[in-house]
This record gives C-alpha cells, sequence and structure tokens, in this order.
C-alpha cells in the first residue's frame, strides 16, 4: 500500500479509510489529464523560481506527457491504497525518476491542485456542451425554416386558444437555447480563472508566480485573493450546474411537448421509428422513451444546483472535507446532459410534422381572435367585435378565415430566425476556446513552453 501524501507515523484503520476516500478513486479519473496539465504548468513555474533545475524540470515534463497520454488512452489506474488522482500521478513520477518526483508538490496543496484540475475539467465540459448546444440550435432553425408556414395550434391552459406555427415552435426552442448559451458563457468567464498557487487557501512562502502558471493553463485571469480561491470550490460548480439546469430545463419543456404532440389524439409531429420502441403486449405501440428518458434526466439535473448548494451551503471560508462529496454529483452530469443534447438533435432532426392538422373543424374556434382584430380593424369597437364573435361561435354561425397575416417581429409571418441565429452567434463567439487550446498544446508540446506564450 502506498503512503498517502500526508502520511507521518499514524496509520488509519481500513474502515475509516474507506470512508474518507469513498468514491474518490473513481471520480479522480474524470480528472487525471488535468491533474497532469495543471502539474505540467506548475513545475514549470518552479524551475523559473530556482526550486527545480531545467534538467529536473524537462525530465519530469517528458513523464508527465506520458502519463497524460495513459489518461487518455485509458490506461491510467488509480492503484488500490492510493487515496487520489495526486497522489497516483506523484506516485509514479516517483517511480520513474526517484525523489525527483518528490519536488512536484513544492508551493502547492491538494486543495489548489484539485481547484485547477476541476477547472481545466470544466472548461472541456462547457467547450462540449456549447458546441452541442449550438448543434441542438441549428436543428431547431432549420426545422423552424422548413415549416414556418404550416399553422398549428397554440394552448394555453391545455386548451386550444390561438393558432401558432410550426416555425414558431421549433424557433421557441432554438431561441430559449439562445439564453442558455448566455448563462452557460457566464459559467465559463467565472471558471476560466486560475486558482492555482493559492495552496490550502492561504498562498505559500515561496515566491511563486501565479501569472505564469494562468497563462501557461490559457486562464484569463487569476482568482486573485488566497482565501477567495479557496471558496470557489463549490461555488463553481454550483455556477456551471445553474447553467447546465437551464440547458436540460429547455429540453425537459421539448421533450415534453415531443411526447404529448406525437400522440395519436394530437398526430402533430411524427418521430423516427427507429427512436420509438415497443410494447410486449399491444402491437401497435411506437413509444417515445427517447424523449421520456431525456425529460426525466433532465428534470434530474435540474436538481443538480439545488444539490450542490446543500452540500457547501452552510460551510464557512476555508477548505472541508464536504466539499469532495460534490463530485460524484457533478463530474457524471455533464455527459447525461451532452447525451441529452445528442439525442434531442438527432430526433430534431428527423421529425416530421403534420401539415394539414387543421383540417379537423375542432380547430376552427381558435381563428376567433383573427376575426375580432379584422373586426376591429375595419371600425368596430374591440370589445364590441369581441361579443359579436363570441356569439357567432355559441349559434354555431362562426366560418374563420384560415389566412394568418402577421407581419410584427417575432410572429408567424415573421419569425426573426435570422436575427435569432446572429444572437447564438454573437454569444458563441465570446467563449474564445483558442486561447485555451493554444495554451494547453503548447504546455504538450516537447521543449519549454514558456517562450510559446509570447
Amino acid at each position: 500500500m502506498a503512503d498517502k501524501l500526508w502520511t507521518k507515523n499514524v496509520q488509519m484503520t481500513q474502515e475509516i479509510e474507506k470512508f474518507t476516500i469513498g468514491r474518490d478513486r473513481e471520480m479522480d479519473l474524470y480528472l487525471a489529464p488535468y491533474d497532469v496539465l495543471g502539474s505540467m504548468a506548475h513545475i514549470t513555474m518552479l524551475q523559473t523560481i530556482g526550486l527545480l533545475t531545467a534538467d529536473e524540470l524537462q525530465l519530469l515534463l517528458k513523464e508527465l506527457r506520458k502519463i497524460y497520454d495513459e489518461t487518455l488512452n485509458g490506461s491510467f489506474v488509480i492503484e488500490e491504497g492510493v487515496e487520489d488522482v495526486h497522489s497516483q500521478v506523484e506516485l509514479m513520477l516517483t517511480r520513474r525518476l526517484g525523489d525527483i518526483g518528490k519536488k512536484i508538490h513544492s508551493g502547492r496543496s491538494r486543495n489548489d491542485q484539485v481547484l485547477v484540475d476541476l477547472k481545466l475539467f470544466i472548461r472541456d465540459q462547457i467547450r462540449e456542451l456549447a458546441t452541442l448546444t449550438l448543434n441542438l440550435f441549428n436543428e431547431l432553425i432549420a426545422q423552424s425554416n422548413r415549416y414556418k408556414d404550416v399553422l398549428m395550434p397554440g394552448y394555453t391552459h391545455l386548451q386550444v386558444a390561438m393558432p401558432s406555427s410550426f416555425g414558431l415552435w421549433f424557433g421557441a426552442y432554438a431561441e430559449s437555447l439562445v439564453d442558455d448559451m448566455q448563462y452557460l458563457l457566464a459559467a465559463w468567464k467565472i471558471t476560466n480563472r486560475n486558482p492555482l498557487g493559492s495552496a490550502a487557501g492561504y498562498g505559500s512562502s515561496f515566491p511563486l508566480n501565479r501569472q505564469l502558471t494562468t497563462d501557461l493553463l490559457g486562464f484569463d485571469s487569476m482568482d486573485y485573493n488566497v482565501v477567495y480561491a479557496q471558496m470557489g470550490r463549490g461555488k463553481t460548480e454550483r455556477n456551471v450546474a445553474f447553467s447546465m439546469a437551464s440547458i436540460a430545463g429547455t429540453i425537459a419543456k421539448m421533450a415534453f411537448d415531443a411526447c404529448m404532440f406525437s400522440n395519436q389524439n394530437f398526430a402533430f409531429v411524427k418521430l423516427p421509428d427507429n427512436c420509438t420502441t415497443g410494447s410486449s403486449i399491444m402491437p401497435h405501440k411506437k413509444n417515445p422513451d427517447v424523449f421520456e428518458l431525456t425529460r426525466a434526466k433532465c428534470n434530474k439535473l435540474q436538481a443538480l444546483p439545488q444539490t450542490i448548494t446543500l452540500i457547501m451551503n452552510n460551510l464557512p471560508s476555508g477548505y472541508f472535507r464536504d466539499l469532495q462529496i460534490i463530485k460524484e454529483a457533478f463530474l457524471p452530469a455533464f455527459d447525461e446532459l451532452k447525451d441529452c443534447l445528442k439525442m434531442s438533435a438527432y430526433i430534431i432532426e428527423k421529425m416530421k410534422v403534420n401539415e394539414h392538422i387543421l383540417d379537423n373543424p375542432i380547430y376552427d374556434n381558435m381563428f376567433s381572435v383573427e376575426e375580432v382584430n379584422r373586426l376591429a380593424k375595419d371600425g368596430m369597437p374591440f370589445r364590441d367585435a369581441y361579443k359579436k364573435v363570441g356569439l357567432d361561435i355559441e349559434a354555431g354561425q362562426f366560418t374563420p378565415d384560415k389566412h394568418i397575416h402577421h407581419t410584427h417581429e417575432g410572429s408567424i409571418g415573421n419569425l426573426c430566425n435570422d436575427r435569432i441565429t446572429a444572437l447564438m452567434q454573437q454569444i458563441a463567439d465570446g467563449f474564445q476556446f483558442q486561447k485555451m487550446d493554444q495554451a494547453i498544446q503548447a504546455l504538450l508540446a516537447t521543449g519549454d513552453p514558456t517562450p510559446l506564450l509570447s
């Protein structure tokens, strides 16, 4: 069994060790490549302040690049008896390089180490979420444009209300994703600040160059105050979780609509056959299980911010082991949301709409407001027009005019999809992922990464 990084003379009991480690070894596999990147930046900085020689740095960087590759190809494991990913990486370096491997922890704590790991992990996950959200957005805009002239009933209180259109329906969820992307961009900006160098939350007596590690890892800035950097643990995850919950809320609502509208009593849309499931007893069934599961998964994701809040809400400043438990809820949530985004985009792209819904006379009365507005436009007072049309409906004498002529922004005849698309692109451009990519590529390149920062 490997010694813990903090081991002195007293060994803890196996029961206590099992309880305190919990699922950390499993969860830390999500963070493994990012722990390596953080270490590479940290030791590069250590060499500039004289805590490593140039030769020691190159030996360490070479081995860390090998370990990084192992984290990507699946051969990296956190061994039994090793407490976490930080311990495993240091153990591997020490086995391969001897005492040189023991030098990498100078000037840092596992507290700021896991903070930077989490932020690097979150950055990559936000990039994937942004890409997948944009993909779903594009499918929704495409369907909105494709079916922009096909009318459908709009509902209030789940009662037939006024004319809507598939252009509006698809486009509404597209624009909802624009606001979700704005929230995700805010989460990105909060995340993209460097906590490394805050150590256990109170800084270090070593003359650390925190700006250098900030640049090496492609952060926009650092978390300047070392106490606040530590206070960011839990807060960062909660803020990101709120942005994820926002996306999940949009998808859950859309999934509910899709399930309802594909019901035979509505028959507004048809889901692709290969996206439905059957019944063990009823041979005619085509169940929208994918959207039902999507709805459930997204509803669960909307509880994530509250889960994180309840774990860290009553903690004072400083580090507490409570924060470890956040990983178990937070880290796997990204894969779940990404799956929901992928499935939704796939089905939306293949969804077919019923272009003859309004042939059914049960929808005739939803054109009543159009008639009221026509009469008002011709000079009849609105309240009189309202009463006349209402009496005509009660008497069975209302004949609808189903030709809709809306022109104001965002209405049936003027969807503004071009403006919605431009707004989404403006937000997407705000992430500037290329800065992060360039820094990480320089860090992984052979040689000294510091000259590549200029």
